[in-house]
């Protein structure tokens, strides 16, 4: 493989201006796709398997005119301090609205308009009512004008002294980052210059990646409608493209300058670079991409999608650094090295083979190995105490009560807590597969059990063979005590009644991510030891990669439920309301988590094998190790963990959440882990952290991530430039 790449990344150097041209026409393809494509829609919502879903599927049988992706709106209002909505000034208002809605401009795609006054939605004080809306179609989906028609169906109401707000997913928009991902990649811009010393080469990094990222998000865009992706599976390919197409970009353009510094023509070190960081680059997007695609033995469909699409925005990196990133340094030059050419990374100019400068990494190493035991303990017991609000993981999926109270969803929600309880705000939906005598006999039945604020009457169908009980629970739909009703309601259920509604949904989808969480982990980390093991021919240090790698995801998890769910520190990261833990966010965080941890291992411990297999001590290969990676390693992880971080600002709950646990989870993988627990134990282990069997090392193909073999070959075969002409050639 090292040859290969060897062979293409001195091919597109070459060939500099054909490959840049490709790429340049690639982008603007995608572009004219996403730009002539219809509006994404919000992808639909399907748990294969799982009691709600077969609700969902029994309801589109037996109630032809309803359908589960439907969006709903919930108009509340509010009457003035001393008035109620009966009184006849407000009472004209709400019917207002109602008429308003049924023949305004988005009536074509209104389902249906309940009457608060004859479905009696109306609190116990007459203070407040809704008027509960269900769309044809779905919240994406809606048109301007039928969208624009719900914000403006309370205006009179508001004007005449009522508080008239919206909730429910009909005003759903695409989510928002804010500037944050802006700053986040000015962060990056700036470490970059400080790296590398150079505007050119600093600007390399981002320009690629920004081309990667620009087809790879273009391309799910004039591809949402097609394969029903989410609206935030754009957002979060993104999110994970920019980190990783900045870090491969930058191992590709340090090993370029590093061969140029010993001498080597421009061709050849792109060359080299490719053929060296180049496998690591392709190791490390391997990993990552298997991790995203293994998402899919979750078995949800929308999961499984935005994996798939977030794997294909890695894999455009990956190309983008083997292909465009040596173009583009054959276009400029020797403007990549910093003034005087003189690298901070690479020993300050000095000649080839003379003994650079004792750097950063170098001390930190060789502090490391006088004191590996209190490093050791200090990174255990530091990220174990931030790991322990992880045994209080509480996982569901978020409902308006999380948005912030500036929205109208928000403030909504708020009303409808106050006038009717928090459980109208996650209505359930008893399905009932029969007659209207078993129908009765089940409302009957729920209205005993705890937790129970409203049983409506039973609606049946045409055809009188299947109905729906709308249950109203007491507490708010992200409880714990809302989702021991669900359970409640199902124990004592036969085999013809189902309880759906988007709160049942939510629990169920909770419930199987759940029990997905330990197979998949199981699937990750035996991936990851048996991979490393390929990559450094060893088991111990695969082992500890991969035990450092749930340490770090652990620890990350912890510093998520902490804010997230506790609220420690949640007005610092913008959380204005706390509850349960995004439902996908751990087994999420867990696949791209370890493609990242992966990349550090690698690029930081080859290093540390290329010099141990040269002869060097074990301590002193550490020390070579942290010499020469370490420096790129820590700028890498500082881009990503600005990346991230640039998505806090998201209007989305799901999206701020794992931007802020992936930039933590980053940050304690690339520094507590591999910066120091990596070096503490290879220290203590000594030789045995390189010792393989004799019978598995004949058994293992040679992976040579490090690219030995490339540089045995090149140094046998050449003996000149053209010589290396012949081989590429060859």
């Amino acid at each position: 493989m090292a040859t290969f790449l060897y062979r293409l990344g001195r091919g597109a150097f070459r060939r500099r201006r054909f490959v840049a041209l490709l790429w340049v026409a690639l982008l603007f393809a995608a572009g004219f796709g996403a730009a002539t494509a219809s509006a994404p829609t919000s992808g639909s919502f399907s748990i294969p398997g799982t009691e709600a879903q077969k609700a969902f599927d029994l309801l589109e049988q037996r109630f032809p005119g309803m359908t589960a992706n439907g969006a709903t709106a919930r108009i509340v209002i509010k009457a003035p301090d001393g008035a109620k909505v009966t009184d006849p000034a407000p009472k004209a208002q709400v019917e207002k609205i109602v008429s308003g809605l049924k023949g305004g401009a988005g009536a074509a795609q209104i389902a249906s308009v309940d009457d608060p006054y004859q479905s009696k939605a109306i609190s116990q004080d007459s203070r407040t009512a809704y008027i509960s809306t269900k769309y044809k179609v779905s919240g994406m989906e809606l048109t301007d004008a039928t969208r624009e028609a719900l914000k403006e169906s309370g205006k009179d109401a508001q004007a005449a002294g009522l508080t008239v707000e919206i909730g429910g997913d009909a005003l759903m928009e695409a989510p928002e980052t804010g500037s944050g991902e802006v700053i986040g990649i000015l962060i990056a811009a700036v470490v970059l210059v400080i790296t590398f010393g150079s505007l050119i080469a600093a600007g390399l990094p981002l320009l690629t990646a920004l081309i990667g990222v620009g087809i790879g998000v273009s391309s799910i865009t004039a591809l949402a409608n097609v394969l029903d992706l989410g609206s935030t599976t754009s957002t979060l390919a993104m999110m994970i493209g920019l980190a990783v197409g900045i870090d491969y970009a930058l191992f590709i353009v340090s090993r370029y300058r590093a061969e140029l510094a010993e001498g080597r023509e421009r061709d050849e070190a792109a060359g080299r670079a490719a053929g060296t960081a180049g496998s690591a680059v392709v190791f490390a997007g391997l990993t990552v991409v298997i991790a995203l695609v293994g998402l899919a033995v979750v078995n949800i469909p929308m999961l499984t999608k935005m994996g798939f699409a977030a794997a294909g925005t890695v894999v455009i990196a990956v190309l983008v650094a083997l292909t465009l990133v040596p173009a583009i340094l054959g276009f400029a030059g020797k403007k990549v090295l910093p003034a005087g050419t003189k690298s901070r990374l690479f020993g300050k100019g000095k000649p080839a083979g003379a003994e650079p400068k004792a750097n950063g990494g170098t001390r930190w190493a060789r502090f490391v190995l006088r004191r590996p035991v209190i490093v050791l303990l200090a990174g255990l017991i530091g990220l174990g105490a931030v790991a322990i609000p992880a045994s209080k993981l509480e996982m569901g999926l978020p409902d308006d009560g999380a948005k912030p109270t500036s929205t109208s969803q928000r403030r909504a929600y708020d009303l409808l807590s106050e006038g009717f309880g928090p459980g109208f705000n996650g209505p359930l939906m008893v399905v009932v597969d029969g007659d209207k005598a078993l129908a009765d006999k089940t409302a009957e039945r729920i209205k005993g059990l705890d937790g129970v604020a409203v049983v409506m009457p039973p609606v049946q169908n045409g055809a009188k063979d299947a109905a729906i009980v709308s249950v109203i629970p007491k507490d708010r739909p992200s409880s714990v005590e809302t989702e021991d009703l669900v359970h409640s309601i199902r124990e004592g259920n036969g085999k013809d009644v189902f309880v759906s509604g988007q709160t049942a949904m939510n629990i169920d989808f909770s419930q199987k991510m759940n029990d997905a969480l330990l197979p998949y982990l199981a699937l990750v980390v035996g991936l990851a030891f048996l991979l490393l093991m390929l990559v450094f021919r060893s088991v111990l240090v695969p082992l500890k990669a991969a035990l450092g790698f749930l340490l770090s995801v652990v620890a990350a998890l912890g510093a998520v439920v902490a804010v997230f769910q506790w609220g420690w520190l949640g007005s610092l990261f913008g959380v204005e309301q706390t509850g349960p833990i995004m439902s996908m966010m751990p087994i999420f965080m867990v696949g791209v988590v370890f493609g990242l941890a992966m990349d550090y291992e690698v690029f930081l411990v080859t290093r540390m094998r290329e010099a141990y297999v040269h002869g060097e001590r074990p301590g002193q290969a550490v020390v070579t190790g942290f010499q020469y990676s370490a420096r790129v390693v820590v700028a890498a992880a500082v881009i990503m963990i600005a990346v991230f971080s640039g998505f806090l600002g998201a209007s989305d709950a799901m999206v701020k959440m794992i931007g802020f646990g992936l930039a933590v989870a980053v940050l304690f993988d690339a520094f507590v882990v591999r910066m120091a627990i990596v070096p503490a134990v290879l220290a203590l282990l000594g030789h045995k952290a390189w010792w393989l069997p004799k019978w598995l090392d004949r058994i293992l193909p040679n992976v040579d991530v490090e690219g030995e073999s490339l540089r045995k070959h090149l140094g046998e075969a050449a003996h000149g430039p053209d010589k290396d002409r012949e081989l590429v050639d060859a």
